[in-house]
């Protein structure tokens, strides 16, 4: 911090002339990075009306965030960096910030007034097992439901965070909430429901009773890493010192679907999106999107690039995201547009001022491939389709690991678990069969059935 410019915090800023009073609380999130920070807190903080939305937030796997913001009484400030121009703005909705453990979780969701419970844990973060559903033989799954028996206070994971905090609402009879998953997980309303029911019962714990309603998401903006160079550009753009700067692309989009039996912020006025059926726009994004994010993140780590900007100008990379693309709009279906969608994305991708790295897109890789690319490849086998621009895909991610240009993060055999989980055999064995010639010193193409 430099003695030229103050600390970014709520009495700094009113000594400047700004006023954002503290917000009260009614939202409590789990999971708070720079994603949560760049969407649900920035829709929050536009709606109309927001000001009475106050957003309480812990940290997931590291306490860092809780660390930089807690001293800046939440605020921080986001940077929509466009092709050619930035725009800064100090985002108000967050109330509060604490680490995981921290008592006052169980404390706001239990608490009457709270009305909406968000999550952004990722898809590692919900410990699901081969079909999908919690993993009750996880080790940290299995640690906290002994933990909750035992009467201790110490969790490790956010699905028995959440559901111990849900138990306790119920048995204080504050009423009915909405939890809301923010996660790029098919359906995650449904894992959700489903996560804390098994974690309940495990618990000896009755979930249905608990007046839960959980409402399915679609969410996307493209934020990256931070870095020092981004915080030295805000202190001298805005003259403060900030530790919890935020970096965005200009685009934003939200699409829900369920109830707020407690009522919710006006998101609809900061542009998102309330629908009947979210499948439709959930299996777009995932496929087109995420699916192509996968594309670029492979191929472009094998010839040497660095961001999704830099792979896009490689005419390699290019075809094999065309082609990908190709077939990825005809497994998410004539229900809804992905011409304008994926012109849209283009521009996105090639705006070389977001340093989206490929780096940062390549973790948690077999469970991304099974949830973003497989389902492309099986639509293609299942309609006769050359299905090579999928597997490519799969062929490339098993160069990057023979290679290390991505670390495995798990064994050999919990990849392959993951990456054919729920498949039918067929399926399976081809999916085996793309990666095996590369993968085969990891142990990784075994016997598929």
């Amino acid at each position: 911090m430099t003695d030229a410019a103050p600390r970014l915090t709520r009495a700094a800023m009113l000594r400047a002339g700004t006023s954002l009073p503290v917000p009260p609380v009614r939202i409590v999130h789990l999971g708070i990075g720079g994603f949560h920070r760049a969407h649900q807190a920035w829709f929050t903080a536009r709606a109309a009306g927001g000001e009475r939305w106050g957003i309480a937030a812990f940290t997931g796997r590291s306490a860092g965030v809780a660390e930089s913001l807690e001293p800046q009484d939440g605020l921080y400030t986001l940077v929509e960096r466009g092709a050619e121009t930035d725009r800064f703005e100090v985002i108000g909705s967050i109330a509060e910030v604490h680490e995981a453990s921290s008592p006052r979780f169980d404390e706001l969701v239990a608490a009457p007034q709270t009305a909406v419970i968000t999550l952004t844990v990722t898809e590692a973060g919900y410990h699901l097992d081969a079909a999908g559903a919690l993993d009750l033989a996880d080790p940290d799954i299995a640690h906290d439901v002994d933990a909750i028996r035992r009467g201790g206070a110490s969790l490790r994971t956010p699905i028995a965070r959440l559901t111990r905090a849900l138990r306790l609402r119920h048995d204080n009879g504050a009423g009915p909430v909405a939890v809301v998953s923010c996660d790029n997980l098919p359906r995650n309303d449904r894992v959700v429901e489903d996560a804390v029911a098994r974690f309940a019962a495990a618990c000896e714990w009755d979930a249905a009773p608990w007046q839960v309603s959980f409402v399915a998401t679609s969410v996307d903006r493209i934020t990256p890493r931070t870095t020092p160079a981004d915080t030295r550009e805000v202190e001298q753009e805005t003259g403060w010192h900030d530790e919890g700067v935020v970096v965005t692309e200009p685009f934003a989009d939200w699409t829900l679907s369920g109830a707020f039996p407690a009522g919710r912020p006006r998101w609809e006025s900061a542009g998102a999106r309330f629908v009947a059926d979210i499948e439709p726009y959930e299996r777009r994004k995932l496929l087109v999107l995420n699916g192509g994010h996968l594309v670029l993140a492979f191929g472009g780590l094998l010839r040497g690039h660095a961001t999704v900007a830099d792979a896009m100008r490689d005419p390699a990379c290019r075809d094999a995201l065309d082609r990908f693309w190709e077939a990825a709009a005809v497994a998410v279906g004539a229900e809804i547009e992905t011409a304008d969608y994926r012109r849209a994305l283009t521009e996105r991708f090639e705006n070389a001022r977001i340093a989206h790295h490929l780096s940062q897109i390549a973790v948690d890789t077999a469970t991304k491939l099974r949830l973003r690319i497989v389902p492309v490849l099986s639509a293609a086998l299942a309609d006769g389709r050359d299905p090579d621009a999928a597997l490519d895909v799969l062929r490339d991610w098993a160069a990057c690991l023979r290679s290390g240009l991505i670390e495995p993060g798990r064994a050999p055999e919990e990849l392959r678990t993951d990456l054919i989980a729920g498949l039918e055999a067929g399926l399976a064995a081809t999916v085996v069969t793309a990666v095996e010639p590369t993968l085969h010193p990891i142990a990784l193409a075994e016997e598929s059935t």
